[in-house]
């Protein structure tokens, strides 16, 4: 199978990439690297199989030959890149998705979005099954992303009623591990830099706000069974294990045995108080549920970010005093993506 993967550059992305080619597959990537990292997907260049388009997939989505499958995951989905780059959000949602749906109808080509459980908005229902529709503000400064990504279900759906696109849809929970940006303002990647670095770890709120965590490797056989499939959806993807912030600070410190204080400050505007999926949908539906439990999950994310020091220190710089979900964006440092050249580095 060729399957073309907008934003296959990003954290997500590129292990899909790499599930992908290790399987057998072919491979397009479309990115345009204004959050993803070229060195993500570096090591795959030599590989025959794997093709790399620079491409900004709000703009135009054109990939030559044979096409059997999309999969749309181009998009900013840190708090701090959706808040620096609300346009560009939104354009990739609404713009992009269609232009990614299209590309699926000119090949017959089946579809897959990364959604996002931010779909559901600061939850008056507890725990989220798909059939909720969400609290979610249209106004707020989270409803870049919220909304696009809502826009981007609906126009989904409509090329399935309309055209006939073999449609599916995954709405994505917090999602964690190698590869993740250590300034991209994300809780995980936020705590473990901050423990490594010996820095305070700083929780918004209480610390009694709860997400569920799911490893990188998991969330990937989630959207792999779903591109296999011919189900529509949508389908929560996610660790049904509902972990509160502060346990998650606690955690991190204990498998990091670092010494940094917690700090608790104000819970920042719109951010969800509870967030928990139901997966019973994926795991009738495509056989999937989470394997690897968040203890491992920790430690194997933990031991990728302190094996690259020089990012770790200048990711605690840009983050210092802020982390949690809807902050302000961190102050971009010196190793930004947005500061480099385009060019993909050699494989190290």
């Amino acid at each position: 199978m060729r399957v073309a993967v907008t934003g296959g550059g990003g954290f997500l992305g590129s292990h899909l990439c790499e599930a992908l080619l290790r399987r057998g597959d072919s491979v397009v990537c479309l990115d345009n690297f204004s959050t993803g990292e070229p060195r993500n997907i570096a090591h795959l260049l030599p590989n025959p199989a794997f093709e790399l388009i620079h491409a900004d997939v709000s703009v135009q989505t054109e990939v030559a030959g044979r096409v059997d499958a999309v999969a749309h995951l181009a998009s900013p989905a840190s708090p701090p890149d959706y808040l620096r780059q609300p346009l560009e959000t939104l354009a990739v949602g609404s713009r992009g998705t269609e232009n990614a749906l299209r590309l699926a109808l000119r090949h017959r080509a089946r579809f897959i979005l990364a959604s996002t459980s931010e779909v559901y908005g600061d939850p008056l229902v507890h725990p989220q099954d798909e059939d909720y529709w969400g609290n979610v503000n249209s106004v707020g400064p989270r409803s870049v992303y919220d909304e696009a990504k809502r826009f981007a279900e609906a126009i989904s759906v409509a090329y399935r009623r309309t055209h006939g696109v073999n449609v599916g849809i995954a709405r994505i929970f917090n999602t964690y591990g190698p590869r993740m940006r250590p300034h991209d303002g994300r809780v995980v990647s936020s705590f473990i830099t901050q423990a490594l670095t010996g820095e305070p770890l700083t929780i918004y709120g209480d610390g009694k706000q709860t997400r569920s965590f799911c490893y990188v490797d998991d969330l990937v056989r989630g959207l792999v069974a779903l591109l296999d499939s011919s189900e529509a959806g949508p389908f929560n993807l996610g660790n049904p294990v509902e972990r509160t912030v502060t346990e998650l600070a606690e955690m991190v410190l204990g498998l990091t045995g670092s010494l940094s204080e917690i700090q608790y400050h104000p819970l920042p505007v719109d951010d969800p108080v509870r967030r928990r999926p139901v997966i019973s949908r994926a795991r009738d539906a495509l056989g999937w549920w989470p394997e690897v439990d968040i203890e491992e999950g920790l430690r194997r994310t933990s031991d990728w970010f302190a094996s690259r020091p020089a990012d770790l220190s200048a990711g605690a710089a840009a983050i210092r005093g802020g982390q949690e979900d809807g902050m302000p964006p961190p102050r971009r440092y010196a190793g930004a993506v947005a500061d480099r050249p385009r060019s993909v580095p050699a494989p190290a």
